[in-house]
């Protein structure tokens, strides 16, 4: 059960730590609203992590040759809304610029000042995006194929599906610390243009998923 465990916190972390469009989102969403929808926000993406490990320890490699062919059209629904985010984020930016101290960015759903609900809101978002971004799809359909060195047992796979999300969490936890560390640390002018350059990776990002379509 150790084993299996270890495997899934390899597995978390493996999919978690490389920096991406939902990493860049998290320490953005930490210099715009501080920690609490930080941490909301990581939860709803390590959520997603566990879940892809669930389903991958459940149904084992027949379930690869499914999620694969998904992957097209998974791409342009994540294409369509990093581009979403992000001209909202720039948008966002620029109104605030006008009106006030730098607001913000924020991806669908979430544009909503501190109240209640908002945390669970942001949450949701990022359950969702990260549920759609095809790197993850991807990767857990890949990691499917590999799974049967971790134990078939039912405890062995719940050791899995735990230890994958332990680790998405953790990591995703310190990107929102980081995040929320320099909402405090960064004067207001620095902390609008590391929003305005968070915005312009997700475009990057966006464009090399798009790519992909094409290739």
């Amino acid at each position: 059960m150790v084993t299996a465990f270890l495997a899934g916190a390899a597995a978390g972390y493996g999919i978690a730590i490389p920096v991406g469009a939902i990493a860049i989102l998290i320490v953005e969403t930490g210099l715009r609203r501080g920690f609490r929808l930080a941490a909301a926000a990581g939860a709803g993406a390590a959520s997603a992590d566990g879940v892809y490990a669930a389903v991958a320890a459940a149904f084992g490699a027949a379930l690869a040759g499914i999620l694969v062919p998904f992957e097209a059209p998974l791409r342009v629904v994540a294409v369509a809304l990093l581009v979403l985010i992000a001209v909202r984020g720039l948008r966002g930016l620029h109104a605030a610029g006008a009106a006030g101290p730098p607001g913000v960015g924020i991806p669908p759903g979430v544009e909503v000042a501190e109240r209640g609900g908002s945390a669970r809101r942001t949450y949701g978002v990022f359950l969702g995006i990260t549920l759609l971004n095809p790197v993850t799809v991807t990767y857990f359909a890949a990691l499917i194929l590999g799974l049967t060195a971790t134990g078939a047992g039912p405890l062995e796979k719940a050791a899995f599906v735990g230890g994958a999300f332990a680790a998405s969490l953790s990591w995703q936890m310190l990107l929102a610390a980081v995040g929320a560390l320099l909402h405090r640390r960064l004067a207001p002018g620095l902390r609008a243009g590391v929003i305005l350059l968070g915005n312009a990776i997700i475009l990057v990002f966006a464009a090399v998923i798009a790519a992909g379509l094409v290739a």
